[in-house]
């Protein structure tokens, strides 16, 4: 039978909610499903989110409708956090009964199954399946049922990713919402510049700031939102993508039932023009930034990154006039009771938010009462940011009411267990290893060893030429178009007797014939994003010989990482680690001079592959703490190296990242 009427070859829309009054807006919208996080391990930790009860009754009235319901838990998980992340699983079996659990570290599935969930098991975009030839590991390793794809992707990719997907595994594809400037799982912007990491659910967006290059001051970095559209069709012909989804968990409910109702529209009826062009004004109304196709479209790509436009959250009205004590704005669009506005962007200090009390018409007067606040310069943006219109808000009350009536019993404490980990004894003559990492072919410091990252220009084509002692690195990164040509380097390398790898994504471990991995090391590398024994554990089932901590990690989270492993472990203990690495750069910014933030900080972009890897200009160091690294079993300690642009002038200052901070 169909499910929710819609036949079983039709994707799903699966919609956002960071709150009650946004979940239930999503089904009165008719969404086929809703994805939210709980108050721990969510990647959006600035949402409201749900508590457990409010959660439950909230998911039997969505079953009750036919609405699924994915939790997520797609955060990095340290090693003091399995118990209380097993914990909650387990309630969400008890008390909620979702669907699927969206996850990204690879730890995840093993608390599953500890804790009996018996639903689905989607991975995470964060999770980086970014190359085809990885499907397949990833759900061997995981247990996946869905992979959810890179927002990076073209529609060819899109299709050759629906070839490469295992029987039984579908594919969900991001179609609207907010896009980040790096690759999920590869961004480490916001904890480098104070502990609050995206892997963590708790980035505060350094992208989205204005940036200085020369005379140019400028959002260098911030980008439109991502709005297929009227192209949503094209993925109507990929059967494996069953699932659309709308990003947006920090939106408000007018958002949510705006986009799902009008991609329900453009799904179920998109060939009709009326249709079309009502779905449009639909999501032109949705408070979102301007949309982009992005990638989608190989033959007509767009730069996401738009200087000269509004990437401000929230739709954009107009500006500021008149004077502090006569402030106001002449709405582009009519405003309604209950209103909010925020003048000026969100990430500058002095933004205000107003609520507005009557209703004002299109190219009316707004007068923006002055408070103890500084009121911005004439000139400010101002966005409408939420909107409660009396029918959806009555649609939202009538299904509060329909939830409020479910009861949600309280469950005892948390039977499940842990799965047991052998910890990895340091075994007498075990020696540490500290290894030079360049781009190009150099030697560190004597007694050391040196690694070189993977590229057509640096694998030699003769075996004379390949030093078997070196470690090779692959990229954190590898896109489609590029993996049969890093397949090929691989294969060479391990043809010339190579026995030393690091890996930065788990899945890049299919790059490597399983004939021949016997008696290579292979490790899984700091951009693998690694902090608890249990992820090391499972690496160590597929075939890992060691394990690199996350370089962003405590220094009690490196302690607890070592000291539970049942894998050799290694650290990032100096050099250029990238903020963020992304896929595609305004060619208003010069990636060969520096550029500085409000602050002063100072950053460069360096080109490798397809990616484009933004640099501080000062380097990470705590080989100060060697010695406690290695009290505490670490013996690898890698020194990662840079070509640095005539340009940039490094700094000297501190460099020990969130080593002192209690990584958010």
């Amino acid at each position: 039978m169909p499910e929710n009427g819609i036949p079983h070859n039709v994707p799903k829309i699966l919609a956002p909610a960071g709150n009650k009054e946004a979940f239930l807006a999503a089904i009165a919208a008719g969404a086929d499903a809703i994805y939210c996080g709980m108050k721990s391990f969510s990647a959006r930790m600035e949402a409201d989110n749900f508590s457990m009860g409010e959660l439950g009754a909230l998911t039997r009235l969505a079953h009750q409708k036919g609405v699924e319901v994915n939790v997520t838990m797609n955060t990095l998980l340290k090693e003091h956090e399995l118990e209380q992340a097993l914990s909650q699983i387990e309630k969400l079996t008890r008390i909620v009964g979702p669907d699927a659990i969206i996850f990204s570290d690879p730890a995840i599935p093993a608390l599953a199954e500890a804790a009996g969930f018996k639903g689905e098991l989607h991975l995470s975009t964060l999770a980086n399946v970014s190359f085809t030839q990885g499907f397949q590991e990833a759900v061997e390793a995981t247990g996946a049922s869905r992979i959810v794809l890179p927002r990076e992707f073209t529609v060819e990719e899109i299709k050759s990713a629906a070839e490469a997907a295992p029987e039984g595994v579908d594919l969900e594809v991001f179609i609207h919402g907010a896009l980040c400037y790096g690759v999920s799982g590869r961004c480490y912007w916001s904890s480098y510049m104070g502990g609050r990491s995206g892997l963590r659910g708790r980035c505060v967006q350094p992208c989205r700031r204005l940036y200085k290059q020369g005379h140019k001051n400028e959002r260098f970095f911030s980008c439109q939102d991502l709005s297929l559209d009227t192209l949503v069709k094209v993925l109507l012909d990929i059967p494996q993508v069953t699932t659309w989804k709308i990003e947006g968990r920090k939106k408000g409910p007018h958002y949510v039932y705006y986009t799902t109702l009008a991609y329900r529209m453009l799904r179920d009826n998109g060939k009709d023009p009326k249709v079309k062009k009502n779905a449009q004004a639909l999501l032109e109304l949705a408070l979102g930034r301007t949309g982009t196709h992005y990638n989608f479209l190989p033959q007509r790509p767009y730069n996401p990154v738009d200087i000269k436009g509004q990437t401000g959250s929230g739709l954009m009205l107009g500006r500021l006039q008149g004077s502090f004590k006569a402030a106001t704005f002449s709405p582009r669009e009519a405003l309604l009771p209950g209103d909010l506005l925020r003048i000026g962007y969100e990430d500058e200090q002095g933004h205000l938010v107003r609520r507005v009390k009557g209703s004002v018409p299109k190219k009316g007067t707004f007068n923006i009462a002055p408070q103890k606040e500084r009121m911005p310069a004439k000139g400010t943006p101002v966005f409408l940011i939420d909107r409660r219109e009396k029918g959806l808000k009555n649609a939202i009350d009538a299904l509060a009411k329909e939830a409020d009536a479910f009861k949600v019993e309280a469950v005892s404490a948390s039977t499940a267990k842990l799965p047991k980990v052998m910890r990895y004894k340091v075994r007498k003559g075990d020696q540490a290893t500290t290894l030079y990492l360049f781009r190009e072919d150099r030697n560190g410091p004597r007694n050391t060893e040196k690694g070189t990252w993977i590229s057509e220009k640096s694998v030699p084509k003769t075996r004379k030429a390949v030093g078997s002692a070196r470690w090779w690195w692959l990229s954190p990164v590898i896109w489609p178009d590029e993996e049969e040509a890093y397949a090929v380097l691989v294969r060479r390398l391990v043809n010339f007797g190579v026995k030393n790898f690091i890996l930065n994504a788990p899945w890049q471990i299919a790059l490597f014939p399983e004939a021949k991995r016997k008696g290579l090391h292979l490790w899984a590398g700091p951009f693998c994003n690694i902090a608890n024994a249990l992820t090391a554990d499972l690496l160590k089932k597929r075939g890992f010989t060691g394990v690199m901590a996350s370089p962003e990690l405590s220094q009690e989270d490196f302690r607890d990482l070592a000291q539970a492993s049942p894998l050799p472990t290694g650290v990032v203990v100096a050099g250029y680690f990238p903020l963020t690495i992304a896929r595609t750069l305004t060619p208003d910014l010069n990636p060969h001079e520096p550029f500085a933030s409000p602050r002063g900080e100072e950053a460069w972009v360096a080109k490798h592959g397809e990616n484009h890897w933004i640099y501080p200009n000062w380097r990470v160091d705590i080989t100060e703490k060697s010695s406690e690294l290695r009290k505490w079993g670490y013996s690898l300690f890698v020194h990662m190296h840079e070509p640095i642009p005539k340009g940039v002038k490094l700094k000297k200052r501190p460099g020990d990242w969130n080593w002192d901070i209690r990584l958010l």
